[in-house]
């Protein structure tokens, strides 16, 4: 699991860097201020994978010089590469996982009403080339990419129905982010698009009336908490390849005899589902002792499923939609009753 984290970061950063190279990310100061200040964080995730992936390339070299030279032997250098690889990833992880914070609070902000829809009206200038120039030099494309974003309420599903949850439905959240490519399947028509990719996946659920997560066995319950909790939060991360069909009512325009398509400028709508690996599971307690604060935090796999699958849909209007997913197999391996992950969100896919 060690190694895959690592490949799967590392390959994450190729995401994210051709995504840079490619200027499909962009700022538009008339977008509303909580859609600028996602760019920006955006931004700044892309910034730091390519400063990573930079630095791994010029310590690989530096390997390759001294096996060149003589002074390391092959396997010295397997090993001074694997630890590189290692240490950048861990980077990656770390600094991504600050600006998701970044963005989780952002979120949090924009449900209590603190951040406007109004526009926003500071002057920004950025030297970044358009889309309209690369089209020119490259010509029409029929796969972009997208950096997604999305967050929501989250809970758990029990024989078929999440009413009457163990869980709280406003302080259960989800959030997601992660890259995509959308190809338009056919040349001469914009319907119909094939979108996949590769996400972060946060589902975090509060359990009600002072409980916690218990692991008994092969079994997860949930207990009454000996003390008073200030917060009790279960979270799970899983890495995923999501996979939708998705169409797109973007009309085609007309430039000096030739239709030009464009995405993400209309109505959307889209149907797939995704499948993954659990990455981590975390419970974190707080409660007050003694007059102090406290905060617990458990780590382990609590008998949660290592693979996820499940379906999902969205449907909006431009970068905007509104997103529902389902985890088909149980969270809990062998739980006498069986619960389903279900998230209900917006999404943001930035063109």
């Amino acid at each position: 699991m060690k190694n895959f984290i690592i490949y799967a970061s590392l390959a994450l950063s190729m995401i994210v860097t051709k995504a840079v190279a490619q200027g499909t990310l962009k700022v538009d100061v008339q977008e509303t201020s909580f859609e600028l200040r996602v760019k920006l964080i955006a931004n700044k995730i892309d910034a730091i994978t390519k400063e990573e992936k930079a630095a791994l390339k010029a310590e690989i070299e530096s390997v390759n010089k001294e096996l060149e030279a003589g002074t390391i032997t092959k396997e010295q250098a397997d090993e001074k590469k694997l630890q590189f690889a290692e240490i950048r990833s861990k980077n990656i992880e770390t600094r991504v996982g600050a600006a998701q914070e970044e963005l989780k609070e952002l979120v949090n902000q924009k449900v209590a009403g603190k951040i406007t829809d109004g526009k926003d009206k500071v002057t920004v200038k950025w030297n970044w080339t358009n889309n309209d120039s690369i089209r020119k030099s490259r010509g029409e494309r029929r796969t972009t990419s997208q950096f997604v974003f999305a967050a929501g309420v989250n809970n758990l599903v029990t024989d078929g129905s999440a009413a009457n949850s163990d869980y709280r439905y406003w302080g259960s959240h989800f959030y997601e982010w992660g890259f995509t490519s959308n190809t338009r399947l056919f040349k001469n028509d914009n319907l119909l698009h094939l979108k996949y990719g590769l996400s972060l996946m946060y589902n975090n659920l509060r359990p009600t009336d002072n409980r916690l997560f218990v692991v008994n066995g092969n079994q997860t319950n949930l207990e009454t908490s000996p003390v008073n909790l200030k917060d009790s939060r279960f979270r799970n991360v899983y890495l995923t390849v999501p996979m939708h069909l998705e169409f797109d009512f973007t009309k085609a325009k007309d430039k000096d005899g030739k239709k030009i398509f464009r995405t993400h400028e209309s109505v959307r709508f889209g149907i797939g589902g995704y499948a993954g690996l659990r990455v981590k599971s975390k419970q974190k307690l707080c409660y007050e002792l003694d007059g102090n604060d406290v905060s617990v935090k458990e780590k382990g796999d609590f008998n949660a499923n290592d693979f996820i699958y499940g379906v999902s849909t969205y449907i909006g209007y431009g970068e905007t939609s509104l997103y529902l997913k389902y985890d088909l197999n149980p969270l809990f391996k062998d739980n006498a009753i069986k619960q389903n992950n279900i998230s209900l969100g917006v999404r943001f896919d930035f063109n």
